[in-house]
């Protein structure tokens, strides 16, 4: 591909985490008295920031209740990430692929800063990325204002860079600046889902991804 950027989500896309942030999400709810979802109502939000995700889940949540739900899914996950940083094979040769070719690496993430810098020190893979953003320092996915902004820190056009997610929120975010966007299938949304946002390409491997970028 004539791409300059490869820009990816995290929880799905790099680490297997799904599962982990589901259950931080339910134990957050009963944590404070809420009723538990079915895991597929936690999974359909991961990729959105975290206030806007409790928001989806529960409507009608106050300021204080937003609050503690918040502080319980930090305080659980944060005790738990460590262990859950688990990378998805053929992750890192993509990521050396990117790097031996001189194009520049990124993550545009739903997760909070905090949760991001200690997923990136629990993996060892904060080396690799040349730039990373955050919902909790600029806008929660699919607003495109973490993309701009990466785009702006590597002065490249939309055109210029690709997407990689496995939700919906990637893809719909990337297509908001006319940005090509793949797909992959290992994560929270179904290739139905993801097709809806007309990628370039929904992989179903590490192997069809790394082949489809070293194209």
């Amino acid at each position: 591909m004539s791409i300059k950027a490869a820009i990816f989500d995290w929880d799905g896309t790099v680490v297997d985490s799904v599962e982990h942030i589901t259950d931080c999400l339910h134990h957050a709810a009963v944590s404070i008295g809420f009723p538990a979802l079915e895991r597929a109502a936690y999974r359909d939000i991961i990729g959105l920031g975290i206030v806007e995700a409790l928001k989806r889940l529960y409507p009608g949540l106050n300021k204080e209740q937003t609050v503690l739900m918040r502080e319980a899914y930090s305080t659980h996950f944060m005790a738990t990430s460590a262990s859950n940083q688990h990378i998805f094979p053929g992750m890192i040769d993509i990521l050396q692929d990117l790097h031996a070719t001189d194009r520049r690496c990124a993550v545009a993430t739903g997760k909070s800063r905090r949760g991001l810098d200690q997923a990136l020190q629990a993996s060892q893979l904060s080396p690799w990325f040349h730039i990373t953003r955050c919902a909790d320092e600029t806008r929660s996915k699919p607003d495109p204002k973490m993309l701009i902004e990466i785009l702006e820190h590597f002065e490249l056009e939309p055109t210029d860079a690709v997407m990689i997610g496995d939700t919906s929120y990637d893809l719909q975010m990337a297509q908001n600046i006319g940005m090509p966007a793949i797909g992959v299938r290992w994560g929270a949304h179904s290739e139905n889902v993801l097709a809806q946002f007309k990628p370039i390409a929904i992989v179903s491997n590490s192997k069809e991804l790394r082949d489809l970028l070293n194209r």
